[in-house]
């Protein structure tokens, strides 16, 4: 039986059928809450090292299939390997995450760039070693960060809370902003198109700072470039589901799920669940949106918010999901709990 012939829960949510149990995957499932993650770093090095690694890589998206049979295995890998690609320098400082240079201040540093595929190259062999060694009923997600989130990266030379430096930049140089944009939006369609033909199944577009702008702002930097890549994606890779994940959007949600045509839309734990299933399309399927502080917390407190969530859902296609990445605190235990839950649920 091969991996095509097998059903696949979350691919059919994704394509819009409704299972008698949701599919379920944790955003940064492949990570530093499991032992086992934690010793592979400690025997090869540092994060970047371990994503550009495809052996390590590959064996670090495995790791939370083999422990606990998620439905779905999402790539180990990170968003600011596109900025890599357009010619930035990455590296990771010790306790304080990435770094990016040069900083792109002006029209002159962005032109400078030389853009490579190089660093796309040991991310496609990862997703080659993954996708022959999932179980045949696992769906594999490949996944890029979202242009206006990435550029907040790019334009600070780091993450910033505020993203104001980019945000700054968006109404002082509207057209330079347009231009990196663009840019990213442009690689990010040939770097999933990538990882599609290197074996993913479906693919999911993270924008963790578009709740930073204004309604204005969030049409013209999170849905207009978002659109560019869905249809990008969907001349080149027809079928293939595309999940957006535009966390803090708010009530800004509808407009992104209708404008961009996204296949499935990721709530993020600050959204109702019962307000966003009243005014999202009846049929699009959801991902999410467990807060992981509640996951944290555990015991009645979990199995409170699971139910609602699972309620507000249970008439439309639903992936069961964190509102954001699991924390590096989460007990493993919490984790199985919430997975029997789940699974209990007919």
């Amino acid at each position: 039986m091969t991996r095509s012939d097998t059903v696949k829960p979350l691919l059919a949510t994704l394509k819009g059928n409704r299972q008698p149990v949701p599919p379920v995957w944790l955003m940064r499932q492949a990570g530093r809450y499991l032992p086992e993650y934690r010793a592979l770093r400690a025997e090869k090095g540092g994060f970047l090292a371990l994503a550009m690694d495809p052996d390590a890589a590959a064996e670090i998206t495995l790791q939370p299939i083999r422990r606990f049979g998620m439905d779905g295995a999402i790539l180990f890998s990170d968003i600011l390997i596109v900025p890599m690609a357009l010619g930035q320098d990455l590296w990771f400082e010790t306790g304080e995450g990435p770094r990016l240079a040069p900083k792109i201040e002006n029209r002159a540093v962005l032109d400078a760039l030389v853009p490579s595929p190089e660093p796309l190259k040991p991310i496609y062999e990862t997703v080659k070693r993954v996708a022959a060694a999932l179980p045949a009923s696992t769906t594999f997600l490949g996944f890029a960060g979202s242009p206006w989130t990435v550029a907040t990266y790019m334009i600070a030379g780091q993450g910033s809370r505020e993203q104001a430096e980019a945000r700054r930049l968006a109404y002082s140089d509207p057209g330079m902003m347009s231009e990196l944009v663009t840019r990213i939006a442009d690689v990010t369609v040939e770097y999933l198109l990538g990882q599609i033909e290197a074996g993913v199944e479906a693919v999911q577009l993270f924008d963790s700072w578009s709740g930073s702008l204004s309604p204005a702002q969030f049409e013209q930097w999170v849905i207009a470039p978002t659109a560019r890549i869905v249809s990008g994606l969907r001349a080149r890779a027809p079928g293939v589901p595309i999940i957006g994940f535009p966390k803090g959007a708010g009530g800004k949600i509808a407009a992104y799920a209708r404008e961009t045509r996204v296949d499935a839309v990721g709530l993020d734990e600050s959204v109702d669940p019962v307000w966003a299933d009243s005014v999202l399309p009846k049929d699009l399927p959801v991902q999410g949106n467990l807060d992981p502080l509640a996951l944290i917390a555990g015991g009645e407190t979990l199995s409170t918010a699971v139910t609602r969530i699972l309620a507000a859902f249970a008439d439309r296609p639903h992936i069961f999901n964190l509102g954001h990445g699991i924390q590096q605190d989460t007990p493993i235990a919490h984790v199985e709990a919430l997975l029997a839950q789940l699974r209990g649920a007919k």
